[in-house]
């Protein structure tokens, strides 16, 4: 199998990896729930095979589109927390529940969102471009939004913590890695066969990171799945709203196909992976369920995403011609 083909068939690989980390995960529980150990290792070799391919030189347009960045902030911190209170206010008599879904639904992705949209045909760059000001502002409004969302009498630290380790180590890090490979590539044969050889890599990256994840994790939702039933419709209906609401906000900031994919994708995709040691890190009697809640939106979304690589490119927008412009 080339590379192409290999792309090509993306999609039937990753369904056979949740198949295959679903059925290994329920049926030897105790062995498979000691892969979360690899789930970072796991996100930060995907994020430098995929930081391998975008060129970097090219980041400044995307720091330097407003429009862009109007949008996917916009769509991010103002559309989507509103569609998010929307879909909770059926959770408030779960409170454990609840705070889970806030903490995962109210942050935007800033690792493997690049990876998706990079797959979805969308502006990978630019959604990268984005990730250090999504992270700075997520940071700042997560508090203020869960005071707002939650009832005054439930009192829940937030620490940022977790949120910078997981910035510096599956962005920041790979993100180093690979531009100083980049570099070197340009001087030494030996580093630029190595490039190459990473080029075969984000598919089968992806399909470990979905392996890990769902392996390690599975058990603990399906024992705790009676509790956690609530949360699943909402879930479901922020799959299918926010990328209409993505598709929305870009459609109102004409933006063109790739960034408007981009903004889609942001909207549609969650923090799940970075903010599950935020809730492990709630009050006793809180974090079991929540953290619970975290890994269910987790297992959703990664089905989700092998629809909305197929849909997304195919529908924003497809028949859509005019040229973004391109303010400073």
């Amino acid at each position: 199998m080339n590379r192409e083909s290999l792309e090509k068939n993306q999609i039937p690989i990753y369904f056979a990896a949740v198949v295959a980390a679903a059925v290994g995960g329920l049926a030897a529980p105790t062995a498979s729930q000691n892969l979360d150990v690899l789930v970072t290792p796991a996100i930060a070799v995907l994020m430098y095979a995929m930081f391998l391919q975008i060129p970097f030189l090219d980041l400044k347009d995307g720091i330097s589109n407003k429009k862009f960045i109007a949008a996917i902030l916009v769509a991010n911190f103002l559309f989507v927390p509103l569609l998010v209170w929307i879909l909770t206010r059926g959770l408030s008599e779960h409170p454990a529940i609840l705070v889970g879904a806030l903490l995962v639904l109210l942050t935007p992705c800033i690792d493997y969102v690049v990876v998706f949209t990079h797959i979805g045909k969308g502006d990978s760059k630019l959604v990268l471009a984005a990730t250090p000001v999504l992270l700075l502002l997520q940071l700042i409004l997560l508090p203020i939004y869960l005071g707002l969302m939650i009832d005054s009498q439930n009192q829940i630290g937030i620490a940022i913590g977790p949120f910078v380790e997981a910035f510096l180590v599956l962005i920041a890090a790979p993100l180093i890695l690979s531009v100083a490979t980049s570099v070197l590539a340009k001087k030494s044969d030996v580093i630029n066969k190595w490039n190459a050889g990473w080029a075969w890599l984000p598919v089968p990256a992806m399909a470990a990171v979905l392996i890990v994840v769902i392996g390690s994790q599975i058990s603990a939702v399906v024992s705790e799945i009676d509790r956690l039933i609530p949360v699943v419709p909402v879930y479901i209906g922020f799959m299918v709203l926010a990328p209409i609401v993505g598709a929305l906000t870009s459609r109102i900031f004409n933006l063109q196909a790739e960034a408007a994919r981009a903004v889609t994708f942001s909207s549609s995709t969650r923090n799940s992976l970075v903010v599950l040691p935020l809730a492990l890190a709630l009050p006793e009697e809180l974090r079991g369920i929540a953290a619970a809640a975290v890994i269910t939106q987790t297992l959703i979304e990664l089905v989700s995403e092998l629809v909305y690589i197929r849909l997304i490119p195919a529908l924003v927008w497809r028949k859509r011609n005019s040229p973004m412009a391109t303010e400073h």
